[in-house]
């Protein structure tokens, strides 16, 4: 059906999850944190993140227009929430770029 072309709910629920996790995770004032530890950290939740991502489009097929909402969404809500412009641009590229390779049906 046309209409499911545009239904986003559940990629809408899936970026606001994604969002919350990292917030909650990693603060936007811990980011800037030095270290190995810290940045140790920071390279496990970001592949967390996009580990769901890979889980999701792989069982839900995302047109182009659901594929560019979850990114938008999913950028806008972390510069909402403080994180610096420069994070912000590589987590919603990398998701993109995730998005776009997986295929659906391989994990």
């Amino acid at each position: 059906m046309i209409l499911d072309w545009f239904d986003t709910k559940d990629v809408d629920a899936l970026a606001d999850r994604l969002a919350s996790d990292l917030v909650k995770r990693v603060p936007p004032s811990n980011v800037d944190a030095q270290g190995k530890k810290a940045a140790a950290k920071q390279h496990k939740i970001r592949e967390a993140i996009l580990r769901q991502v890979r889980d999701f489009t792989s069982k839900h097929p995302l047109n182009v227009y659901k594929k560019a909402r979850l990114a938008n969404r999913f950028k806008w809500a972390l510069r909402e929430a403080g994180y610096p412009q420069v994070l912000v641009d590589e987590m919603a590229f990398e998701l993109a770029t995730l998005m776009a390779t997986t295929k659906r049906g391989s994990t």
